[in-house]
């Protein structure tokens, strides 16, 4: 389930120019993965799928191979200055993820070979703002970690900011394959961040994706390992029977995170929203949902970017937001709630 197996790998041809891209090419061909080429990783063509359900999940099981030619980065605000662009798209198949919006309707994988030119770069970012302290988000538009095993991407990058004295890294997952990265040269410059829910909510909405407690384990030896580490809790549900099940999932996290390390943790809570034109996209991929999309039941907020979002209404955002705030510092003492929203 941690390892993304993938049905087709796509190559663009100068990917094999590069060590990364040769050591990707031969894993899928031990692997007996069906391997073709392409002549864009941005316009990739050859995806079976004549409706949008069949386009999704082909997708979903189909990896790229390219060499990222554009080198500015996209700012990342508020989490941090710039993402970081190792990887695009996830192995997972959420049906609230907003990635299902913003990368259309085909959500292939995409990985990028030339990580070295990609961390030179990060380096000219970071000597721009010195003195300052530059931060990099790993997982903007991904879940790095399933391709790990093909492309050491990560492990590169984690070594590569515990040798800076003015980049920190971070990066956001559901996946627990975290051996790898646990010998890494981190210096303590790196927050691995787990994205965990209840496993209720796991069960029915987070298709192809380890449990609660394979993801609690995973960050117990994550924490072990010295690395700062954070959760996002999210997207938090408001239904009957959450707060029990909320309760259950803080406490056994607390307890095997006590036993690892007894560390500080960093907390972001996120609560369940959509936009409409999140809405339709997921019925038409999941039409039997049973996402509480109901317009009605919620409240109509604009955002930042310009359009607006269903968010709970005001009374069920303090009962939850106070519920995770007591919770959190009982079980978490010296840990940091960074935002609920």
């Amino acid at each position: 389930m941690d390892m993304f197996l993938p049905k087709r790998a796509l190559f663009e041809r100068e990917a094999l120019d590069y060590a990364v891209g040769q050591q990707v090419y031969y894993k899928m061909q031990q692997l007996g993965v069906e391997t073709l080429f392409i002549g864009s990783h941005n316009r990739v063509t050859g995806i079976p799928g004549k409706t949008p359900q069949e386009a999704f999940f082909e997708s979903k099981r189909t990896l790229v191979v390219g060499v990222r030619r554009s080198l500015d980065f996209q700012t990342c605000k508020p989490s941090a200055h710039y993402q970081l662009p190792l990887v695009t798209g996830c192995m997972g198949e959420c049906e609230y993820c907003y990635l299902n919006t913003t990368l259309g309707k085909k959500p292939y994988i995409r990985v990028y070979v030339n990580i070295d030119q990609i961390l030179e770069r990060a380096q000219e970012y970071i000597s721009r703002r010195k003195p300052e302290v530059t931060i990099f988000e790993g997982a903007a538009t991904s879940d790095p970690l399933p391709v790990e095993p093909y492309t050491g991407a990560l492990k590169k990058a984690i070594e590569f900011f515990g040798s800076t004295r003015n980049g920190l890294f971070r990066f956001v997952t559901k996946f627990t394959n975290v051996e790898s990265l646990l010998d890494a040269a981190h210096c303590g410059r790196t927050t691995i961040r787990f994205s965990i829910n209840n496993q209720f909510i796991i069960k029915n909405f987070e298709h192809r994706t380890p449990s609660a407690q394979e993801r609690i384990s995973a960050a117990a030896k994550v924490a072990g390992a010295g690395y700062p580490l954070g959760f996002i809790i999210g997207p938090i549900f408001h239904y009957p029977g959450w707060r029990q099940d909320y309760e259950e999932m803080l406490e056994r996290l607390g307890t095997e995170l006590n036993a690892a390390a007894g560390c500080s943790v960093s907390f972001e809570l996120i609560t369940h929203r959509f936009t409409r034109r999140a809405k339709t996209n997921i019925l038409e991929v999941f039409p039997r949902t049973k996402l509480p999309m109901d317009e009605k039941q919620r409240v109509f907020k604009y955002g930042q970017f310009g359009y607006g979002k269903y968010i709970y209404p005001k009374e069920k955002m303090d009962e939850m937001k106070n519920f995770f705030d007591e919770k959190i510092r009982e079980i978490f003492p010296k840990s940091k709630i960074l935002y609920f929203v």
